[in-house]
């Protein structure tokens, strides 16, 4: 099987970030959750909240919305063709997408183009409230083995070197820049 990260890897930006501009667009109201949530990032980049409260207080804006399942069909109407087309002549059936964002939002983007396999932070989409560990790091190994402890990874995709811990236990590992794809670098 094949392992991508999805932000910045097989999606084009960041599927977070894009999903709040997109609301904050169309329910203005949210705009007042910012001074809270640029205070929380203040404070994680002091050390003085973790990151999965960092990401708590930023999915706040969730709890202003009069239908998030619906906005979130409504965005990916709009931003579904980020996917990057070198995904998508080389999609398999037994692809999986193993991410640290919301599995609320990446689950209908999922069902659209075809991947059947999806871990993701289960994030409440009324409170945004996290229901699970921040699937980041580590974390995508623990949840991989979880799900598929006999499944061997033949090939990694990811944008960010955080995801070392993946890349370990694939055969192959590559980093993905925009539409450039190289072999990991192992330094």
């Amino acid at each position: 099987m094949n392992v991508y990260d999805f932000d910045n890897t097989i999606y084009r930006g960041d599927s977070s970030i894009d999903f709040w501009l997109f609301c904050l667009k169309h329910c203005p109201g949210i705009v007042l959750l910012l001074p809270y949530q640029f205070w929380m990032a203040f404070l994680y980049k002091l050390k003085i909240v973790e990151k999965v409260k960092f990401k708590e207080a930023f999915f706040s804006f969730l709890k202003m919305l009069p239908d998030a399942e619906k906005s979130v069909c409504i965005f990916w109407d709009k931003n579904q063709n980020k996917i990057k087309e070198w995904y998508v002549k080389q999609q398999k059936e037994d692809d999986l997408v193993i991410s640290a964002s919301p599995l609320f939002l990446l689950e209908e983007i999922c069902k659209r183009v075809g991947i059947k396999r999806l871990i993701a932070t289960d994030v409440d989409i009324k409170s945004g409230s996290f229901r699970s560990p921040n699937c980041y790091g580590e974390e995508k190994v623990k949840r991989f083995r979880l799900e598929y402890p006999d499944e061997n990874v033949n090939g990694f995709y990811s944008d960010s070197l955080s995801d070392r811990n993946m890349a370990e236990i694939a055969q192959n590992a590559f980093i993905v820049k925009g539409d450039s794809i190289n072999p990991w670098k192992w330094e």
